[in-house]
This record gives structure tokens, C-alpha cells and sequence, in this order.
């Protein structure tokens, strides 16, 4: 380390970190936009009796969003499109991609539960011609399908695709699009904040040795390196 960097000692940090101020209300809004993008609707609601915090969207909506995103994360993709389009049908209208990816998740599922026949005569009739308008659609169409050509999937070079997380993938593609929707931030303030700061303590450490935060969930500080 060079030796030109300033060093700030520990006590010195904690000053300047006392100094700072923050709204408390800033605070509970932060922990809300989080609870309501997540869907812990029942924490936000508690939340909100607490704090006097109110959400920006009506709480009753969340649970709606939440059986949605349920519905594709235990495979019910027909299910989640049905509940989707009661909710707004315009989510799917304008969004080609999404839309493809629900479908694509359904062709997975009947191959996942073996319905060899459905899965072809599916392919064929419903993701086929979007593949034909769309050459990313169609690679992914044609990496599905490759799953039919494997009896074991641990050896397929595309198993990845009946992996939970590709539900939740899906789940969570789906879940943004409500919330885009609904005029409410696709992803919550927190993580974005903690990136940030992340990148700041990077920044400083350019200029100066000082007591970083490595330890995010206790906000431990420790020592500047000297």
C-alpha cells in the first residue's frame, strides 16, 4: 500500500460517521420499499401499524403478485398466466420476451413430468413460430428441446434448465414485469444501496487507509491497514 495514502484512524471514522445524519423516516421507507418489492405483505403491514410507514402501492396487490410468482416457482405455469392476465392482461400483450419464457417454462415442465408427445406437439404448436420471428427465441427453443434427447439430464449439457433456479428465473422475470406495471421499482432500494457503498469504500481506498465495513450484516469496522 502506498505509503502517500492518508490514514484515518478509527476514532476519527466513527466522528465522521456520527456526524452524519439520517432521517428516520428515510429509513422506514427504504425497509418498505423493500418489504413491499420482496412480498412480505404481512411484515409490510405490521410494518406499517408500527411506523406509520406508508407503502406506495396497495398491500392487497402484493399478495396477488406473490401467488403469481408461487404459481411458476412449483411449476404451475398455466396457472401463473391465468392469474397474471386477471391482474392486468396488458403485462403479457406488451411483453413478447416474457411471455416466451412462460411458455418455455411450461415446455419444460411437460418434459420434466415426461409427456414426451405433449412436449413435441407443444413445441411445435406454440413456441415454433415465435422461434421463427425471433432467432434468440429460437436458440432457446432448440436448447429445450435437446432435454428430450437425454434419459439422463446429469449428463445433459443443458440440465441447467430443469434446475429450481430456472423456475425462480422465470418467477422472478415475471414478477418484475407486475411491478413495472404497477409504477413501482422492479428491484428494491437496499441491495442497490449497499452496492453503492460497496463501490464508495473501493473508491476511498485510492486515497486514503480508514476503517472499512466488510462485515455488511453487523456493520462491523475494522481497523485501517497501516
Amino acid at each position: 500500500m502506498s505509503s502517500s495514502k492518508k490514514v484515518i484512524t478509527r476514532e476519527e471514522w466513527e466522528k465522521k460517521l456520527a456526524d452524519v445524519k439520517i432521517r428516520k423516516e428515510d429509513m422506514n421507507k427504504l425497509v418498505m420499499n423493500f418489504l413491499v418489492t420482496e412480498g412480505y405483505v404481512e411484515a409490510a403491514e405490521k410494518f406499517q401499524m408500527e411506523s406509520g410507514t406508508q407503502p406506495d402501492i396497495d398491500l392487497g396487490t402484493i399478495t396477488d403478485r406473490m401467488a403469481v410468482r408461487k404459481a411458476v416457482q412449483c411449476g404451475n405455469v398455466e396457472d401463473a398466466i391465468e392469474k397474471v392476465n386477471d391482474l392486468n392482461p396488458e403485462i403479457l400483450d406488451t411483453n413478447p420476451q416474457l411471455f416466451f419464457h412462460l411458455q418455455q417454462q411450461r415446455l419444460i415442465e411437460l418434459i420434466r413430468s415426461g409427456n414426451v408427445e405433449e412436449a413435441l406437439q407443444f413445441a411445435q404448436e406454440e413456441l415454433a413460430p415465435r422461434g421463427e420471428e425471433n432467432h434468440a427465441f429460437l436458440e432457446e427453443l432448440e436448447r429445450t428441446v435437446a432435454l428430450l434427447a437425454f434419459e439422463d439430464t446429469a449428463s445433459c449439457p443443458v440440465g441447467e434448465l430443469l434446475d429450481v433456479s430456472q423456475r425462480q428465473k422465470t418467477a422472478s422475470e415475471l414478477n418484475a414485469a407486475i411491478l413495472t406495471s404497477q409504477s413501482h421499482e422492479k428491484d428494491p432500494k437496499l441491495p442497490s444501496l449497499l452496492k453503492m457503498l460497496i463501490w464508495a469504500q473501493n473508491q476511498l481506498d485510492e486515497k486514503a487507509s480508514y476503517p472499512r465495513i466488510n462485515d455488511l450484516v453487523n456493520a462491523t469496522l475494522e481497523d485501517p491497514v497501516t
